[in-house]
């Protein structure tokens, strides 16, 4: 009986599955471990100006992407709200530029290369380019628009609850790679120039993540059933 309670408590609030949680978490990490500008911005401060120029760098990327959570969570909550048509639409649009994303990242020719440029000199200037960098990365959004829709279950309760929550682990696990990636930048750098046919060959990668997380967004996506 408690374990009914419980479980019929948290669809009210509007909790995801265990289960979806998890496969949204893997997926999620998938993506942001593809690189991107906000990785190689990171990168780039990491090796021209240490690791805290670096870390304080990550906070203001994160920033921004708290932002287009909450944008998120209030437009999916909209499109719900206005027919389960439109939710369904957005989901497929949403795989549909993934696969895009993916096509055009294996038929490119260009890798992982790392901006050089010397950027912030301290802390506060390395927060705000951080957040204007993460602000400014149109894929952030679209990937949001792309990925939350086939995690969503309106039968779960509120949708601004679900994608806050799972918006919540997004940036979480955004900021523990986006660390790490800080961290490490150094030696990652270091790296990738002594091995320059690994870092010329991450477009693959990147193609073949692009490809399966659109083909799960349009398989396996959340079926709203409100009208």
């Amino acid at each position: 009986m408690e374990d009914r309670a419980a479980r019929a408590v948290a669809t009210l609030a509007g909790v995801p599955t265990t289960s979806t949680l998890l496969v949204f978490s893997l997926a999620a990490l998938a993506l942001i471990v593809i690189p991107g500008p906000n990785v190689l911005f990171i990168l780039a401060r990491g090796i021209n100006e240490g690791r805290r120029v670096a870390i304080v760098t990550t906070f203001g990327v994160e920033s921004a992407t708290v932002v287009f959570v909450g944008a998120t969570a209030a437009g999916l909550a909209a499109v719900l709200a206005s027919s389960a048509v439109a939710f369904a639409t957005l989901r497929y649009a949403g795989a549909a530029y993934l696969a895009y994303l993916g096509i055009r990242a294996l038929l490119s020719r260009r890798g992982l290369q790392l901006d050089e440029r010397r950027g912030p000199t301290s802390d506060w200037r390395a927060y705000r380019q951080g957040f204007l960098v993460g602000i400014a990365n149109p894929k952030v959004a679209l990937f949001f628009v792309a990925l939350f829709p086939q995690f969503v279950d309106p039968e779960r309760g509120s949708v601004a609850v679900q994608v806050l929550i799972l918006g919540s682990i997004f940036v979480m696990l955004g900021q523990i790679s986006d660390t790490v990636m800080a961290l490490a930048s150094s030696g990652i750098g270091a790296w990738l120039r002594r091995r320059p046919a690994v870092a010329g060959r991450t477009h693959y990668l990147a193609g073949a993540t692009y490809l399966a997380l659109g083909a799960s967004a349009a398989l396996v996506g959340g079926r709203p059933t409100r009208h």
